[in-house]
């Protein structure tokens, strides 16, 4: 008799990504195969980083942007407790409260942190130690302190002219003030913008009551009684001010490996399977890790490394609960022998196993439906689909993913075309190799945007001349998708978690119709946002199309 031990794993980290890989773990842990710790600092509940330019531009509650929680019954979630310190040759985390945890597998997610530049003015606290009215936008705390203070100043300033930065940029402009954004680049978003697609932004933000300054870098920040009242450039302009937002970049959180004596260069470094090379016990998610294909900081690709190490640790609890039943039946083997190839993982329900297959199952292997793979490679590990970068400002639509940016020297056998409208406020550019789309980048069409994501993100064979990548059709097609009864089963709805129509209208079927539920069984709708209009609509055809049954049609139905 063999008695079945769980693998104790220890989280640190309970943000997007860490609540992300817990649930993935529990959905793939249907026999109690895992006994998992979680220890979350911030004394929240996960909520949604990439929303809180949404609360700052007020087109989202701070109520609305919580993420489903995992089944806490299953989990020892210690919220507002932090980690101090890794003991890897007892194997324990202890946690800021004096508590002890033992782990066989500690995975850290503690994200990163806003990046405060060395201006003169802004103190060297770091973000603790700014002067009233300067705030970077990381945390839930910050978008509350922005919106704030934007009732008490006409004026603001956003350092940085990212992704974010565009953001916090147009949702203060949307709020009524008098916003200038500043960046050193010579156009915004220039990691995913060349020149022209820049100015074309640039010229949407101006449209829309934003002054962009870019090419200068702010000197100094200029303070009045431990307050905020502008912004001196490079050039000595200065800038009124009695809001400064910074949106300067993150700083891995990896202060925790690095005293446990792990390698760390910008960030946690780890391998393909996202475990560090000094110790296989020890692994790293999001942005405080650095694989070896890079990291962008979105959180798609977060999700994508949670979905990659829960797998793995489910076909390793999968392997001991085979090898210790091999052990009871008296067959022998050692602990970690691996499983037959050709036997079912007992953990999940396959299709071929003739009943529908675990949630787990179909959201994990969507993306290979789409002829996407996430295993390594000499190439690294693909990440097609968890590169798309898209801006959330309101209806100045920007999206870029792939082979795009400032300064990108194209590789052999790639071919772009482009168009550049700038006074139609609009800019497509599209790289295409070996008869697929590798890259685009999209200003200010939206409806050309949602089809090269879609051509991308599913590799598509696209046209001979790709020129026709640019514009939408002029005629009409002659089914339009009105209704989602036209939407093929497999169009993905949520692409920041990979979702498709099928797979909300199942779980509709299934009697979980609300938002609420769709977002807690297929996540959709947990990521940007923007795919809730089409989320709801799918609900509602699935309830329509659902025939209502009085009483005496359920008597009729009830077995004798």
């Amino acid at each position: 008799m063999s008695l079945r031990v769980p693998l104790r794993i220890v989280v640190i980290g309970f943000g997007m990504v860490g609540g992300r890989f817990v649930d993935e773990l529990l959905r793939r842990d249907t026999d109690d195969a895992f006994d998992v710790t979680v220890l979350g600092a911030e004394p929240y509940e996960p909520y949604n980083r990439v929303l809180l330019s949404d609360v700052v531009a007020g087109r989202t509650d701070v109520a609305a942007i919580g993420m489903p929680m995992p089944d806490l019954d299953r989990v020892d979630l210690r919220r507002g407790v932090g980690a101090v310190s890794i003991d890897r040759e007892a194997r324990v985390v202890v946690a800021d409260d004096g508590s002890r945890h033992p782990y066989d597998h500690v995975v850290l997610a503690t994200g990163s942190e806003a990046r405060i530049p060395p201006i003169p003015g802004l103190g060297a606290g770091g973000a603790s130690g700014l002067p009233a009215g300067v705030h970077a936008l990381r945390t839930l705390d910050d978008a509350r302190e922005i919106v704030a203070a934007t009732v008490n100043t006409p004026r603001a300033v956003v350092v940085g002219g990212g992704v974010l930065g565009v953001e916090a940029a147009y949702g203060l402009a949307a709020r009524g003030l008098e916003v200038t954004v500043v960046d050193g680049s010579p156009s915004l978003m220039a990691r995913q913008l060349d020149g022209p697609a820049g100015e074309v932004l640039s010229a949407g933000l101006a449209a829309r009551g934003v002054t962009v300054r870019a090419g200068v870098l702010p000197s100094e920040v200029l303070v009045a009684g431990g307050r905020v009242v502008g912004v001196r450039l490079g050039n000595d302009d200065v800038v009124a001010a009695g809001l400064v937002v910074l949106s300067t970049g993150t700083v891995p959180t990896s202060g925790i490996a690095q005293a446990a004596g792990l390698t760390t260069d910008r960030g946690i470094v780890v391998g393909h399977d996202l475990t560090s090379p000094d110790d296989p016990a020890v692994c790293a998610l999001g942005d405080c890790a650095q694989p070896p294909e890079g990291s962008r900081g979105l959180v798609a690709e977060g999700w994508d490394q949670a979905r990659r190490l829960a797998e793995r640790f489910a076909d390793q609890a999968a392997a001991r609960a085979a090898a210790s039943a091999r052990e009871a039946a008296g067959h022998g083997g050692p602990a970690d022998a691996g499983l037959d190839p050709d036997r079912p993982r007992e953990h999940l329900r396959f299709p071929e196993q003739g009943e529908r297959p675990s949630m787990a199952v179909r959201l994990g292997t969507l993306l290979g439906s789409q002829a996407v793979t996430r295993t390594p490679s000499d190439a690294g590990i693909e990440t097609r689909g968890t590169d798309v970068v898209k801006v959330k400002a309101g209806d100045l639509s920007v999206v870029s993913m792939g082979a795009a940016g400032l300064g990108r020297s194209p590789r052999p056998g790639e071919r772009a075309v482009r168009l550049a409208d700038p006074a139609a406020g609009r800019f497509v550019e599209a790289v295409v190799a070996d008869g697929v789309l590798v890259g685009a980048t999209c200003v200010g069409d939206p409806r050309v945007a949602a089809d090269l994501t879609a051509a991308y993100t599913r590799r598509t064979p696209v046209p001979a001349d790709p020129a026709f990548l640019l514009l939408t059709p002029i005629m009409p097609t002659a089914a339009p998708v009105d209704s989602p009864e036209h939407m093929p089963d497999d169009a993905v709805v949520c692409r920041c978690n990979g979702v498709t129509k099928g797979e909300i209208a199942d779980c509709c079927a299934d009697g979980k119709d609300s938002l609420e539920e769709i977002a807690a069984e297929t996540r959709a709708t947990t990521g940007c946002g923007s795919c809730k209009e089409a989320v709801c609509g799918i609900a509602a055809w699935v309830r329509s199309a659902t025939p209502v049954l009085d009483a005496d049609q359920e008597e009729a139905q009830v077995p004798a």
